[in-house]
């Protein structure tokens, strides 16, 4: 259960407000306030009903919306007997507490939400730290709210065990644990940086998966590489950057990387507390930016991460667009996304349609600098084979009477130790195709 613990009872029925604003686009506030029902009830809350209010001004400051209203949802929130009332909207500190003050009952937003889902599923040393610092920062200016369900007897960053209440201790308490987990931080970032560095230092180029959340980033990089890491048809079922190895067709290979999916309104905190583990986006050689073409709010979904992406610094990175499911898609839908991105690919993780265009398509991408080349190596030098797996790619090796044949890539700075036996075709002895091995 997530962290909304009222004073006496555990928060479990939820009622949302969702805010249709004149700055916003016609229906937007709707489709938002879709997603939120999805966020909250991945905290196993049930949701009472959505209400959808239409401002024709701008925000309120004292209740985000007018006082009528505000009356309204807290006696329909009543009548539901709801733990808690959720809105889409932003809600300052002061709101936050105004509303709490009225109504009697719990009252958060989409960020406090976001921020739970996060927390549940951190599991990585660096994914909790990173996450526990998001919530103590949005937690710091929030500790006179009326409720204290952002629980200290929780784990995975939480301020600790029960004793101070005063606000001026909680405020010091909370500040230091701030200051510890950045330098806890610090830390796993240095060895992160450090297993990053080894290995740029080997000759093999990076992908990183980016999408909406729940879009088939984890599915794809298990069809890609045959892994079998966690993938659920739920939002942020990834948090952890997973890296696993893909052998490309023509026998290089291009390490592949799935990262946290991304959302509307994601809280500019998370975007700023995971970029060490979205640097993965801005190091990598291209990006594979996949979306679900089933999904009616896809365009929005592509806009979405296109503006992350701006903010990590990787808008100008190459990208293969890639629209997934479908399989579940009708053929309306295909045709329009089709004309609209016509350089995109299309395919099924599910049933493996279109795989092999991306595959060839991430081979065109996947520059490195590495040279292809056929080898004959003396039997006496079997350590420049040994030199070969170990820096470069073997794609079929076989042992000849007067060596060992290899058809394989090695990296433009190893030139001088693999020049003196690369052969030209006419001259190689061709290995029989029933004895050929790849590697």
């Amino acid at each position: 259960m997530a962290d909304f613990i009222a004073a006496k009872k555990p928060v479990s029925r939820a009622l949302l407000v969702g805010v249709q604003t004149p700055q916003m686009k016609p229906g937007e506030g709707a489709e938002l306030l879709v997603e939120l029902k999805e966020l909250v009830e991945n905290l196993e809350l049930t949701v009472t009903r959505s209400v959808l209010v239409n401002l024709r001004d701008h925000l309120q400051p004292k209740f985000l919306i007018g006082s009528g209203k505000t009356a309204e949802l807290i006696a329909l929130a009543k009548e539901d007997e709801a733990d808690v009332i959720v809105f889409d909207e932003e809600l300052s500190p002061s709101q936050q507490r105004n509303w709490e003050e009225e109504s009697g009952m719990a009252v958060i937003d989409r960020q406090e939400v976001i921020l739970e889902i996060f927390a549940d599923r951190a599991h990585t040393r660096e994914a909790v730290l990173q996450v526990a610092l998001a919530r103590m920062e949005y937690s710091l200016p929030r500790l006179t709210r009326a409720w204290s369900h952002l629980s200290r007897q929780r784990g995975k960053g939480s301020m600790g065990g029960e004793g101070e209440t005063q606000l001026e201790q909680d405020r010091r308490i909370v500040r230091d644990r701030i200051t510890h987990l950045k330098e806890e931080l610090v830390s796993v970032l240095s060895q992160r940086a450090t297993q990053r560095t080894k290995r740029m230092r080997t000759p093999v180029p990076g992908a990183a998966i980016v999408g909406y959340t729940n879009a088939g980033k984890s599915s794809l990089l298990n069809k890609l590489t045959g892994s079998q890491i966690y993938a659920a048809n739920k939002l942020f079922a990834t948090l952890d950057p997973t890296t696993r190895q893909l052998t490309l067709p023509d026998g290089r290979n291009l390490l592949v990387t799935d990262t946290v999916g991304f959302i509307r309104r994601l809280p500019h905190r998370l975007v700023e507390a995971f970029k060490a583990t979205l640097e993965e986006v801005v190091v990598s050689n291209f990006l594979i930016h996949v979306l679900d073409v089933t999904n009616p709010d896809v365009e929005h979904h592509h806009a979405t991460t296109l503006a992350v992406l701006g903010e990590l610094g990787a808008a100008d990175k190459p990208t293969i667009t890639v629209f997934n499911k479908t399989d579940a898609a009708d053929a309306e839908t295909l045709a329009l996304m089709r004309t609209r991105h016509p350089t995109a690919l299309f395919i099924s993780v599910h049933t493996g349609a279109g795989v092999e265009k991306l595959l060839a398509r991430c081979e065109e991408l996947a520059v490195d600098d590495s040279l292809a080349a056929e080898l004959l190596i003396p039997h006496s030098r079997y350590d420049v084979v040994a030199k070969l797996h170990a820096v470069g790619q073997v794609r079929t090796q076989e042992t000849q009477d007067d060596g060992v044949y290899i058809l394989g890539r090695f990296p433009v700075k190893h030139r001088a130790v693999f020049e003196p036996f690369i052969v030209s075709p006419k001259k190689a002895k061709k290995p029989a195709a029933k004895k050929a091995a790849k590697t």
